[in-house]
């Protein structure tokens, strides 16, 4: 467990109390010593904590006037607890800000509380059952630990990310002895964690105005091997600017790639950074044809995954001037980065220009380990409803885990089917519905693997997915009489590239769903079209094909999750996609 409660948690539950006097419980104490007095105070007190507590956890009797919203999640409070224990909710009650709703509860939204920063829906329960309770409970573990099996949880992400939360509540909402103790928790994390997971601790203590833990991250971060280039991206400038100061040593100026460049050469590189942050590639092409400075050495790439929007990241790839399994000074590849910042469209484009999912950092860290650092079991084990989109997380990790188990001598399966005719027209109808069925089926895998190819942004052709919009545009087979033969094959075999790109994507990171398309595409997909016509015989044999296929379905997806040893996209759900989407189509061809 990243975090327990500590005797110290315990604190006088009158001691954050802006209305009454902190020190009278303490005076008592020591007026009588061993006396029973005191006792029979620990007794009342203990008491009064356990019935407070109920007013959180009874469900049957509800008494609580207001509403806080976290993270779309209402919480009902109890507006004169709050505001006899916490100056910042008197001030906010006595102003009666808040939407009044039919029930009579007001209402008030955690963002709109924060001025920056934010704080979930665990971390605030935690803190208001300190509020209410005056003892602190353990950190849940499903928010304060990360899925990597080896990870001591002692300094991983998740564990500070969920003290940050509580620190920065404990700040806002004014419980002075809870910053107190979260700086204490925070203060040992310094020293055991990565450098890059030192900064939100930097950043809160910045807010939260806490001078010695801003300082010793400092010394931290100035001590580390990070880049200035990425301190100045991601911490405030007066906290980089004391970093730099710091960092001004003439033996650690050399040991910094960014710091050991000359001031020429450090200038065109920051035009190339904010070249990309404007998303123009072209600009970047332009300031490499005009100086000697090279993709690789401006890590441009490292960049572009880590800051950029995705589709930068592409098109700095499709430039073919990047080493894509390059390092920074620090040991990191670009896929090292990008799984730093989970976004799995970056860790698929990387992967498929041939980044290597098995180079490891320095310290002897994976892409895939990184992101298991990083990803609390609350959202890798999330459930997947029908037609939803999995976790971003747990896309990320999959990827990565399919990837380091796939053969890298095994050749990509081409796009070969007996259901393809020669004709365009018929290619890209068998593209279109593959694709549309693969939506249904596993509607986050296919989404992923249609932002790579680019097939969100051309039109869809007339098939089972095709648009009922009136714009001419959004369907190829409609007829444009301005547009010449050569315009129209040109858009044809535009879409027709990003859907087999699609289906390649789709085959390589999810084979055994993969499988099961391909042969209901090939075998069934006419037949199940038309379960009522036949003789009764065929029929019935329609309707056992059709139950077979859903087996087919359960097959795949038992396959997937064996493969990742532990639960994947539901079975039951993947099936009932199934049935929805044979009826769907043959209401269409109807």
């Amino acid at each position: 467990m990243a975090y327990s409660a500590e005797p110290s948690s315990s604190l006088s539950f009158t001691s954050s109390s802006h209305l009454s006097n902190g020190s009278v419980s303490h005076n008592i104490c020591s007026s009588y010593g061993s006396d029973p007095v005191p006792n029979l105070e620990v007794i009342s007190l203990s008491k009064l904590s356990s019935n407070l507590e109920q007013l959180l956890i009874e469900s049957d009797c509800d008494y609580s006037d207001a509403d806080i919203i976290v993270e779309g999640i209402p919480v009902s409070v109890h507006r004169c607890i709050l505001a006899s224990r916490s100056k910042f909710f008197h001030e906010l009650f006595k102003r009666e800000k808040g939407t009044s709703e039919k029930e009579g509860k007001l209402k008030y939204n955690m963002s709109d509380l924060l001025p920056y920063g934010k704080v979930g829906y665990e971390a605030f329960l935690i803190f208001l059952g300190y509020v209410y309770t005056g003892k602190l409970k353990p950190s849940p573990m499903e928010v304060s630990t990360c899925v990597d099996n080896v990870c001591a949880h002692d300094a991983c992400r998740p564990a500070i990310n969920f003290a940050v939360e509580l620190m920065y509540a404990s700040s806002i909402f004014q419980i002075p002895e809870l910053v107190s103790l979260f700086q204490r928790r925070l203060l040992n994390f310094i020293g055991k964690a990565l450098v890059e997971d030192v900064i939100p601790i930097l950043t809160v203590a910045f807010h939260c105005q806490s001078s010695q833990l801003v300082t010793q991250c400092i010394d931290r971060v100035a001590r580390s091997d990070l880049d200035q280039i990425s301190i100045d991206k991601e911490l405030p400038h007066e906290l980089s600017g004391k970093v730099k100061l710091l960092r001004h040593n003439p033996q650690r100026d050399v040991e910094n790639d960014a710091s050991a460049l000359d001031a020429l050469s450090l200038k065109r590189i920051t035009r190339i950074h904010r070249a990309l942050d404007s998303d123009d590639v072209e600009l970047v092409k332009l300031l490499l044809n005009e100086s000697d400075i090279t993709l690789d050495e401006a890590h441009a790439l490292h960049y572009a995954a880590a800051y950029c929007d995705p589709k930068v990241v592409s098109e700095v790839l499709s430039l073919g001037l990047a080493n894509v399994n390059l390092r920074n000074s620090r040991g990191y590849t670009v896929l090292h980065i990008a799984a730093m910042r989970k976004e799995a469209s970056i860790i698929v484009s990387l992967l498929t220009k041939g980044a290597c999912a098995s180079d490891v950092t320095f310290d002897s860290q994976s892409a895939v380990s990184i992101c298991r650092r990083l990803t609390r079991p609350k959202d890798y084990h999330a459930k997947t409803e029908q037609g939803k989109e999995t976790n971003n997380d747990r896309i990320c990790i999959d990827v990565l885990e399919r990837e380091m188990r796939r053969n890298p001598l095994a050749g990509e399966a081409g796009i070969s089917s007996h259901a393809m005719a020669d004709d365009l027209h018929m290619k890209l109808l068998y593209l279109e519905n593959r694709v549309a069925f693969a939506r249904l089926f596993f509607p986050s895998e296919a989404k992923l693997a249609m932002d790579i190819a680019n097939a969100e942004t051309t039109s869809e052709f007339a098939g089972f997915s095709a648009s009922n919009s009136k714009n001419k545009n959004g369907n190829l087979r409609e007829v444009d009489l301005n547009e010449t033969p050569i315009v129209q094959n040109k858009r044809l075999l535009s879409r027709m590239e990003a859907l087999m790109k699609t289906v390649e994507m789709g085959r390589r990171y999810f084979p055994h769903c993969s499988e099961v398309l391909d042969k209901f595409m090939e075998d069934d997909l006419p037949d199940l079209f038309y379960l009522e016509k036949g003789t009764q015989e065929e029929q019935r044999i329609k309707r056992t094909r059709f139950m077979e296929l859903k087996d087919d379905v359960h097959k795949a997806f038992s396959k997937d999750k064996a493969e990742f040893s532990r639960s994947g996209i539901s079975s039951s759900s993947s099936s009932s996609s199934l049935k929805d989407s044979v009826v769907h189509y043959r209401a269409r061809k109807v």
